[in-house]
């Protein structure tokens, strides 16, 4: 099995940073999309950030010149970095890849899911 494990969540004053890592890892064959999705309380789930394999990166506009995703391909993992953390960032961050697990290429790409980790900006 795949698992998507993040971390890096936690308490931020107005105005800080945090660094959100992802790393996936199982029998992992290749890793296509990565991305960055959040949660606020009573709110649907909205994308944040996504990375291709060859490391073409979007974002949506409320974290443009905030925050960049970035991804490590060998070490399977990929991070965002938050800046000028407002209060309207308040959320539950997952992370969301598509994965090949076993040893083929022959094997359906999955998405896959992280458990969720918290991210609340306040004073």
């Amino acid at each position: 099995q795949v698992q998507l494990v993040e971390s890096g969540g936690g308490l931020v004053q107005p105005g800080g940073s945090l660094r959100l890592s992802c790393a996936a890892s199982g029998r992992i064959f290749s890793i296509y999309d990565m991305a960055w999705y959040r949660q606020a309380p009573g709110k649907q789930r909205d994308t944040v950030a996504g990375i291709t394999s060859g490391g073409t990166s979007n974002y949506e506009d409320f974290v443009k010149g905030r925050f960049t995703i970035s991804r490590d391909n060998a070490k399977n993992t990929v991070y965002l970095q938050m800046n000028s953390l407002k209060p309207e960032d308040t959320a539950v961050y997952y992370c969301y890849a598509v994965i090949r697990s076993g040893g083929s290429i022959s094997t359906p790409p999955n998405t896959c899911w992280g458990q969720g980790t918290q991210v609340t900006v306040s004073s």
